[in-house]
C-alpha cells in the first residue's frame, strides 16, 4: 500500500555544521523543504545539494517562523525537524508504516537529547514531541520559547521510532539556553496569572530533579545523566523566580528597596 506524500520542513540559520547529517537520514521523502532566515556559511548549498526547495524570509520568531515553513509544502503530511536533529536508524520504515492508512491527526516521535559528551540511554525515558502531522489538522501554536505543533484530532506515538537532538554539546551551552529560555516564559505565565510562585519555587525544583534522576531512568546516563537533572531543576527555578521578580517590579510603586512582603 502506498503511503501518503511526505514533506520534512525546516528552518535553518547557520547550520552548516548539522544540516547534512540531519538531511542524509531523510532523503527517502517526497520533498524538502527549507527556510533560512539570512545564513552566512554553507548551509544553503548544503540543502540544495540534499534537493531541498529553499526560500529565505528573515526571523522574528520560533513558530511564526515555522509556521511560514509549514505552509511553503506542497504536501499536506509534514515531518518537522530542526536542522540539529537526526533520525535514528529504523526510523523511515515505522513513518512509512504509519503513513499507509493513517487514523490519526498526527504522530509523536521519542526525542534522545545530547547530554554534553554522551547521547541519551535508550532506556532512559524519552519525551514524545508531535512531529509528524497533517497539516490540515493544525500547525504551531503560539506558546512563547516553547512553541509547538498542535492538531486537533488523535495522535499516537511511534515508540518504536525516535530522533535524536545534538543541540547541547556542553553544560555551558545548556546553561546559556536555559537563562534565555526561562526569561522568554516569563511573559507567558504572567498572561496565565500563575498563582503561588513562591511555593512552585521552592517544592517544584526538587521535584523536578528525582522525576526526571529516578523516575525517568537518567541514572542510566551517568554523571551526564546527573548534570542535565540538575540543570533542569535549576531552570524550573529560574523560571518562577524570574516571574516572582517580574511580579514584584510590576506591582511596587514606591522605592526599589521596598522590604520582601
Amino acid at each position: 500500500m502506498a503511503r501518503e506524500p511526505l514533506s520534512v520542513v525546516l528552518i535553518t540559520y547557520n547550520n552548516a555544521d548539522t544540516l547534512d547529517a540531519c538531511l542524509r537520514e531523510v532523503d527517502w521523502v517526497d520533498e524538502i523543504v527549507v527556510l533560512d532566515s539570512g545564513s552566512s556559511d554553507s548551509t544553503v548549498a548544503i540543502a540544495r545539494m540534499h534537493g531541498a526547495r529553499v526560500e529565505a524570509h528573515p526571523f522574528d520568531d520560533y513558530g511564526p517562523q515555522k509556521q511560514r515553513a509549514y505552509e511553503l509544502a506542497r504536501n499536506d503530511w509534514i515531518l518537522n525537524l530542526d536542522a540539529d536533529e537526526i533520525l535514528s536508524p529504523g526510523t523511515r520504515a515505522i513513518i512509512e508504516r504509519a503513513l499507509e492508512d493513517p487514523m490519526h491527526a498526527g504522530f509523536r516521535l521519542p526525542r534522545r537529547e545530547r547530554m554534553f559528551w554522551t547521547v541519551q540511554h535508550r532506556w532512559s525515558h524519552r519525551n514524545g514531541h508531535l512531529r509528524l502531522f497533517n497539516r490540515k489538522h493544525g500547525g504551531m501554536n503560539d506558546v512563547e520559547v516553547h512553541a509547538a505543533v498542535e492538531v486537533r484530532g488523535p495522535v499516537k506515538t511511534l515508540w518504536g521510532a525516535d530522533f535524536v537532538n545534538s543541540g547541547d554539546g556542553d553544560i555551558a551551552t545548556r546553561v546559556e539556553k536555559i537563562n534565555r529560555y526561562s526569561s522568554g516564559m516569563v511573559a507567558h505565565k504572567l498572561r496565565r496569572g500563575q498563582r503561588f510562585t513562591g511555593v512552585r519555587m521552592v517544592i517544584y525544583p526538587p521535584l523536578f530533579f528525582l522525576r526526571q534522576f529516578v523516575l525517568k531512568r537518567y541514572f542510566l546516563n551517568g554523571w551526564a545523566g546527573f548534570i542535565a537533572s540538575v540543570l533542569g531543576a535549576f531552570y524550573v527555578f529560574l523560571k518562577y523566580a524570574k516571574l516572582h521578580e517580574a511580579r514584584r517590579a510590576a506591582r511596587s510603586t514606591s522605592s526599589p528597596l521596598r522590604r520582601e512582603d
